[in-house]
């Protein structure tokens, strides 16, 4: 998969006071992607793009129509790295 696809699958981390404490409590971070993508997708585009070693993906649907994927991080891979680079925390 190319950088541009890579980047068309993660649209941006979404960031509320429930997906900060994910960060702290279990080394999670919650992305909105496109709704196309499948979990496989997001793992590679997260491990290719932040350079992340993931451990599972979770995904769902929301109401309005958006995808929502909690990243889980392998125990070696700080969340909170990623949150900060990210200008999350």
């Amino acid at each position: 998969m190319s950088k541009t696809k890579l980047h068309e699958v993660i649209q941006y981390p979404l960031i509320s006071e429930e997906t900060v404490a994910m960060i702290e409590r279990e080394n999670k971070i919650t992305f909105i992607v496109n709704p196309a993508a499948d979990k496989r997708d997001v793992k590679r585009a997260v491990e290719e793009l932040y350079e992340a070693e993931v451990e599972s993906v979770n995904t769902l649907i929301t109401p309005d129509g958006r995808k929502k994927a909690y990243v889980k991080f392998k125990p070696e891979y700080k969340a909170a790295d990623l949150a900060v680079k990210l200008g999350i925390l």
